[in-house]
């Protein structure tokens, strides 16, 4: 059996790849790691092989043409056969300890006939010399399986990435959760459209995700963001259409904080970038996504106004520095 199946999306990622299935693969038997090479032009495509032949009973090379982050990701939750399912991108890798820690409690979970609907772990900002662990103490409990009743609030630099999540690969099947392809940042979209089908939780406290940052090519880095900007603002604007969180207060009123809160934080992520661009494309790009959210959702517009993402609109020169302010806290980017 597969505990777990770890999908890894690449895309010429032959200079780091090797670092990331080295890591999964002190799972052993108990894991199924699906290399799925994204219509590569370098080397990426015969490391893939190279790792299927040596350990065919656990590594999996797919080859596809080329369809972008949400097409490999679609692609592994379309093959895997593990009770979890787990994307980790080419670039990251994962603590040895805390996978078999992970394996440990699915195992439990197993066992006992409580297989939860998403796990949640601590990821690690892994900069250089630089590491910030993001943990979920006091937010989520530890220890237990748990439902959004028991969910307290989470702090602003500590939602809940693709890093942190592990999805009951039958329950992320049933959301019918299906990513953009050839779009970037559908990770929010990945971690933010199960939200309303979570019943059952369980949170980890150990450092098991560690996410890169500091390639200049990388997606998250703030200039390729920017010269990608459309893109955020499509992931951006379906994210604001897939619900309204009022919906939910009265019957999930814990649910319906924290999606109004991941919107919160992208609306933010939307504008900021358009203000450090100072372009008057990117300013008036910047208006016209806010008049979106207005049209959208007038009530949920009025609370992000009043929030976080409200402060991005303010004067450039009072916007920029508190956000640089929160960049060198918080380590991101």
């Amino acid at each position: 059996m597969k505990y777990i199946t770890f999908a890894v999306p690449c895309y010429n990622s032959e200079s780091y790849m090797e670092h990331c299935i080295e890591s999964l693969l002190v799972g052993g038997r108990d894991v199924e790691i699906i290399v799925v090479d994204d219509g590569s032009t370098d080397n990426t495509a015969k490391i893939a092989d190279k790792y299927e032949k040596k350990y065919p009973d656990i590594v999996r090379a797919v080859h596809k043409e080329n369809g972008g982050h949400g097409s490999g990701v679609n692609k592994g939750l379309e093959l895997a056969t593990g009770l979890y399912y787990k994307v980790v991108d080419s670039d990251d890798w994962v603590d040895e300890e805390s996978l078999k820690k992970v394996l440990d409690t699915i195992k439990k979970l197993k066992k006992d006939n409580t297989l939860v609907d998403m796990m949640v772990v601590n990821y690690v900002y892994e900069r250089h010399n630089e590491q910030k662990e993001i943990k979920y103490v006091n937010t989520l409990p530890e220890g237990k399986v748990f439902g959004w009743d028991e969910v307290g609030k989470f702090r602003k630099d500590a939602y809940l990435l693709m890093h942190s999540v592990i999805y009951n690969t039958k329950f992320l099947r049933k959301t019918g959760l299906k990513l953009p392809e050839k779009t970037f940042y559908v990770d929010n979209i990945f971690v933010y459209y199960p939200l309303p089908y979570i019943k059952t939780m369980y949170y980890l406290n150990i450092p098991f995700y560690r996410y890169f940052i500091g390639r200049d090519d990388q997606s998250v880095n703030e200039k390729t963001m920017i010269k990608r900007i459309d893109q955020q603002l499509y992931v951006n604007k379906l994210m604001i259409d897939f619900y309204n969180p009022y919906d939910y207060w009265e019957t999930n009123k814990n649910l319906a904080k924290y999606l109004i809160h991941y919107i919160d934080i992208i609306m933010s992520v939307s504008s900021i970038l358009l203000q450090i661009s100072n372009t008057e494309e990117h300013q008036q790009k910047r208006k016209e996504l806010w008049e979106y959210l207005k049209k959208k959702n007038p009530k949920l517009y009025k609370t992000c106004k009043l929030s976080v993402s409200g402060a991005t609109c303010l004067p450039r020169f009072l916007a920029i520095p508190g956000y640089k302010v929160a960049q060198k806290i918080y380590k991101f980017n």
